[in-house]
This record gives C-alpha cells, sequence and structure tokens, in this order.
C-alpha cells in the first residue's frame, strides 16, 4: 500500500471496513472500478467468492431465528425483529432494496429460498454482515439504472396477491418513500391530484410512465 496516496488508502479502509474481505481483494476490486467506491461494491459482490465466503449453516440458523412458527416463511413479525436486529425502521426503503435482492415476490414475506439465496449472494452469513451489507445497499439507490430495477420490482412486490394492479394508498406510500430518493419536487402534488381526481388503482403502464416523466 506504500505506493498509493492517502485518498486511495482511506477507500481501501472503507471497503474493508463494509465488506469485510482482506486488503488484497479491496485492493483489486478498486483498481479494476477505476477507484470507485460504489463500482468497486459492484465488483465484488458479482464475484464468486462472495457467495462462497457464507456459511450455509449460519444462513440456516438465521433463517429459522427469524421463521414463522406456524408457515415455513418469515412473515410481519419476524421482518419486524429482523429489523429490530439490524437497528433499522421497517419503513426504511433500505428495506425494499434488501427484498430486492431477495427476490421477494410479496412484500413483508420472504420464502426460505429467496433469504437464503439473497443473503448468499450478498455474502451475509451474520446479522453483523448483515448490517455492514446495509451502507452498500443504500449505496445502490444513487445509481440510476439499479433505482431503475428497484422502482420497477417495487410495483409487483407491493401489490396484493392476485391483483394486477397497485392499490392507490400503497402506490402513493411507495412513491413517497421511493420519489425522497430521487428527488422529484412533484411527488406530493401528484400525489393529491390521484386522491382527488383518479381514486383508483394503479396500473404498471401508470407506474413506470410516471419513472420516465419524474426524470
Amino acid at each position: 500500500m506504500h505506493k498509493l496516496n492517502r485518498g486511495q488508502r482511506d477507500k481501501i479502509q472503507q471497503f474493508i471496513a463494509i465488506t469485510g474481505t482482506s486488503e488484497k481483494l479491496a485492493l483489486q476490486a478498486l483498481k479494476t472500478s477505476d477507484w470507485h467506491l460504489e463500482s468497486a461494491f459492484d465488483v465484488f459482490y458479482s464475484q464468486p467468492q462472495a457467495k462462497s465466503a457464507t456459511n450455509s449453516r449460519h444462513l440456516e440458523e438465521l433463517y429459522y431465528k427469524y421463521k414463522d412458527p406456524y408457515v415455513d416463511m418469515i412473515m410481519a413479525d419476524g421482518i419486524s425483529l429482523l429489523c429490530n436486529d439490524l437497528q433499522v425502521d421497517p419503513q426504511d426503503i433500505v428495506m425494499l432494496v434488501v427484498s430486492w435482492h431477495m427476490k421477494a415476490a410479496t412484500m413483508c414475506e420472504f420464502s426460505k429460498q429467496e433469504f437464503i439465496g439473497g443473503l448468499q449472494a450478498l455474502g451475509i452469513d451474520s446479522l453483523e454482515k448483515f448490517r455492514e451489507r446495509l451502507h452498500y445497499m443504500r449505496t445502490e439507490l444513487k445509481d440510476d439504472n439499479k433505482f431503475r430495477e428497484i422502482y420497477n420490482f417495487a410495483f409487483g412486490w407491493a401489490k396484493e396477491k392476485g391483483q394486477k394492479s397497485l392499490a392507490l394508498d400503497t402506490a402513493i406510500g411507495m412513491w413517497q418513500l421511493l420519489f425522497v430518493e430521487k428527488q422529484w419536487p412533484l411527488v406530493d402534488y401528484w400525489c393529491q391530484f390521484l386522491q382527488a381526481r383518479h381514486n383508483k388503482a394503479i396500473s404498471r403502464d401508470t407506474w413506470s410512465q410516471l419513472l420516465e416523466f419524474a426524470r
């Protein structure tokens, strides 16, 4: 590290603190991404070693800690307990990003496959690692392409099972959550207009078109 400048050394330390990886792998990821931290996270978490580094027994233990006592899934109570252990508000947008990584089909539910597969892909097998990764997941909202993916994912995730459209109140809540990140100044006016004039469920087309309009 003696050939690196102070800014580069600081980035290596930040990278190690968040990912828990070695100095060698941190340096490799940062060099590959031309010293852009967010890009380096993407490089690191897309590598096989991030997945292979997880302990399958620990993943199982995490799942069963939060699993519902009556069904083989993590339900709302388990997610609330998980959020408490992560020291995150259940309404925090980072939990939407978590659900996106897990490819969760429904809000407030994680199947065993979704939960374990998502954590494994993120290189997480402990609460400590989970807390560390939250910072990385927040940075993903700053990436326009990932924000679009998360935004489009949110429609299917938030709608009621068996419904093609998203309930208006749910759509408004999701827009207010998502557009805080995107800083679209008209979001409150849009939501007020819908409540006053539209007053019916939101289609996928309307959901998708609004993001284009808000860009």
